[in-house]
């Protein structure tokens, strides 16, 4: 991206809540980003004995809602703060699985690995998105390495978090 286009964005508010199109390769991403592990995490949910009804819905309306608005947003960037709602679902979802899971302690753990994986993506996205805190020079850009690193947590305690309840049965 060069700076004219950084500036450009920067002037009609953070360069997430735009249409430009390197953030909309992003978004693209995103919206099969979430369609495939919000899909997997409710699948995971649906075929576990010990969660509740309660937090499966949660996790798919999560599902649904996720790569739908995302889709949308590519249009209306202000759909982008809509976001929260799934998030916000899909956290309490994972988080009522984990608190009342009461399969193995790796299941368990699992189930926490992703429900913290989780909040620290709605927790990034609040940050650099909705700019609830003032964000560092160093992390201001959305192709940073700093900002690769913090997704590549999230995304990591997810996955990390998904293999050991889908293992947990093999162990």
């Amino acid at each position: 991206m060069t700076d004219t286009t950084l500036m450009r964005s920067r002037s009609s508010g953070p360069i997430e809540m735009t249409t430009e199109p390197t953030f909309r390769r992003r978004i693209r991403r995103l919206i099969l980003v979430s369609i495939v592990a919000l899909g997997l995490i409710s699948v995971l949910a649906a075929m576990s004995g010990d969660t509740a009804w309660a937090a499966t819905a949660l996790l798919v309306g999560g599902w649904v809602t996720m790569p739908s608005l995302l889709a949308r947003s590519l249009v209306r960037p202000q759909w982008r703060y809509l976001l929260a709602v799934p998030a916000s679902a899909v956290s309490a979802g994972l988080v009522i699985i984990a608190a009342g899971f009461d399969g193995s302690a790796a299941a368990r753990f699992g189930w926490w690995l992703m429900a913290a994986g989780v909040l620290t993506g709605g927790t990034l996205g609040g940050w650099f998105w909705y700019r609830w805190w003032p964000v560092p020079a160093s992390l201001d850009e959305p192709f940073s390495t700093g900002r690769w690193v913090l997704v590549a947590v999230h995304a990591g305690l997810v996955v990390a978090g998904g293999l050991l309840v889908a293992f947990s049965g093999l162990l």
